[in-house]
Order: structure tokens, then sequence, then C-alpha cells
């Protein structure tokens, strides 16, 4: 894939990936220079995307592959130290997270879901 601008849409996955409260989709981004990866989830209808970091350490938060939320399917939870955090606004609600998620922009359209690119934020590329 070539390097996107600014602001670019990019496909993430169909709709219907996403249920409500239950598996996330990871993918990968580059963000400040740093190869990550990010996910999203859909939380009380609409699609939430951070990158998948905690911010008590950066570890990722998911113990399985697109394991995010806690058993309730309330909070997204780190599998490592346990910080949760809100799903609609990335905030910390508890454990020793240190602030909020880092959000990325997603929009959703005929079906599918799509994240947007900003300065900071990229693909990755082979």
């Amino acid at each position: 894939m070539a390097e996107a601008a600014a602001g670019e849409r990019i496909l993430l996955c169909a709709s219907s990936d996403l249920a409500e409260g239950g598996t996330g989709v990871a993918f990968g981004v580059v963000y400040r220079g740093e190869k990550l990866r990010a996910f999203a989830v859909r939380w009380q209808g609409q699609v939430q995307a951070y990158l998948n970091r905690c911010t008590h350490v950066w570890t990722e938060l998911d113990y399985r592959e697109g394991h995010f939320f806690d058993i309730t399917g309330q909070l997204l939870v780190c599998a490592t130290h346990g910080a949760v955090f809100e799903p609609d606004t990335g905030c910390c609600v508890g454990g020793p997270g240190r602030g909020p998620l880092t959000r990325i922009t997603t929009t959703e359209e005929a079906g599918k879901v799509y994240w947007h690119t900003a300065a900071l934020l990229q693909p990755q590329t082979a």
C-alpha cells in the first residue's frame, strides 16, 4: 500500500465483523514512526478505535486476539495489569492506567468500517 496522505480513509472491515461488546478487529498502524497494532470494537452501536497500547505500560490490551472487553462486555481491559477504560471515550476508569487510550477516527458507511489516517498516524506498509 502506498503511503497515505493525512485524512485518508482506509477500509478496515465489514460492519458485521464488529458485534456489540464483542470481539474486536485488530489492524496495523504506524504512529509517530512506530509500528503498532490498533483495534476497533462496537460499543452502543458505534465503532470505537484506539491504539492497542495500555497507558500504564506500553503493552497490548488483548489477552487473546481481538478480546478487548472485560467479562461483562462493558469496559475495555488491559490483560496485563487490569487497567480498565470506557469504550466510548478511552478514559481510564480503574487500575493503573495513566490517561486515556489514543483514539483513532473511524466512519461507517454502506456496511463497511473505515479508519482515518492523520499526520502522525499512517497505515503500515510491508
